[in-house]
């Protein structure tokens, strides 16, 4: 069996870095908001790593710190109704509730949940940024990342089907509009139908291909395997997967376009992080082959750690965005950080085994 080229010491210290760093320089305002997409993602790799810290350690500083935060913001949910970005922040205050059991944590996004579940949007599936009813429904690739999680999650722990049944159906849609059968690749969103980069290849975005991939290991970690719906998501899962580890580039990273790297030589950290965190996930849950993908994932990893400094801030993170851009070794961004311990985490389960 093939082994990882790295230590669960090394791996521990660079998460140690790169989360404490995130601690001290967290910005505050509109554009950082507590609720929001960006620190949902920041918190789903908060929550991991903290689980690890207080497993390895004894000490529970993360939590506490992830709890300061749910509780000055009441465990709501943001403001939009059903925008997938709004209710994102739900996933770690699901799995905050899993280790405390206090009721308050998981009430809010219970709530939002069984209202949409209720009063199910039928928008059409093409986005216009014009009509803000087209963003009710995951018509674009990066809220299968930030929503079906969290009806997921809400089935495993409740056992009411209803949860799961809705998160089926909308993710069904999405599938059926965004992926493309032949590259099996995900456009971000209808727009991009027909465009092309400079070199001539469709437009598939890798972060937005990230948020997918990742997604699908959110709805992995809770769907019992033997679930009716289970084969959808296991076989997308191995697909993507299958088709995003042939697509990085030879420094390790997945760049900002898939097809097209040339126009965007730079590293891209967020995209590259997510994909790390999938393909290990299906290793350490036997769902690739360890021998395949290995290789991939260990190239991946010591990319991710080349683009820390040395106070511990991740560099070459896509700003906000929806489509391929460009970035540079000093753009950070709260979710690539959230994305680097997601991965972190399970490559150090994976450098136990």
């Amino acid at each position: 069996m093939g082994q990882p080229k790295f230590s669960s010491e090394e791996v521990n210290a660079m998460m140690r870095k790169v989360a404490d760093w995130q601690i001290a320089n967290l910005k505050e305002g509109v554009e950082h908001d507590d609720l929001d997409w960006r620190r949902a993602v920041l918190y789903m790799g908060m929550v991991d790593w903290a689980e690890l810290v207080e497993k390895k350690e004894g000490n529970s500083v993360y939590y506490q710190w992830l709890l300061r935060l749910g509780r000055k913001n009441h465990f709501q949910m943001g403001k939009w109704l059903y925008h997938a970005d709004c209710i994102a922040v739900g996933q770690p205050f699901i799995d905050l509730y899993l280790r405390y059991g206090d009721k308050i944590m998981l009430g809010p996004v219970m709530s939002r949940a069984d209202w949409i579940v209720a009063n199910p949007s039928h928008t059409p599936m093409m986005l216009d940024y014009g009509k803000i009813e087209t963003l009710y429904r995951w018509t674009w690739c990066d809220a299968l990342f930030m929503a079906p999680p969290v009806y997921a999650k809400l089935y495993a722990l409740s056992g009411d089907r209803k949860y799961l049944n809705f998160m089926d159906k909308e993710y069904r849609a999405s599938y059926a509009y965004l992926y493309d059968k032949q590259d099996h690749l995900f456009y971000r969103d209808g727009t991009y139908f027909g465009k092309k980069e400079a070199n001539g290849k469709k437009v598939f975005w890798g972060r937005g291909n990230g948020w997918v991939l990742g997604g699908l290991v959110e709805i992995l970690q809770v769907l019992p395997s033997d679930d009716s719906f289970s084969r959808f998501y296991q076989d997308l899962f191995v697909e993507l997967s299958g088709r995003l580890a042939e697509l990085q580039c030879p420094d390790g990273y997945w760049h900002a376009s898939l097809l097209d790297p040339s126009s965007y030589p730079s590293p891209e950290t967020s995209s590259t992080g997510l994909i790390v965190y999938a393909l290990a996930y299906g290793i350490n849950q036997g769902l690739l082959d360890r021998e395949k993908f290995l290789p991939v994932v260990s190239k991946g990893w010591k990319a991710l750690c080349e683009a820390v400094n040395s106070d511990g801030k991740l560099g070459y993170v896509q700003p906000v965005g929806g489509a391929p851009d460009k970035v540079s070794r000093e753009t950070t961004e709260v979710y690539g950080v959230g994305a680097f311990l997601l991965a972190g985490c399970q490559i150090y389960q994976l450098s136990l085994n």
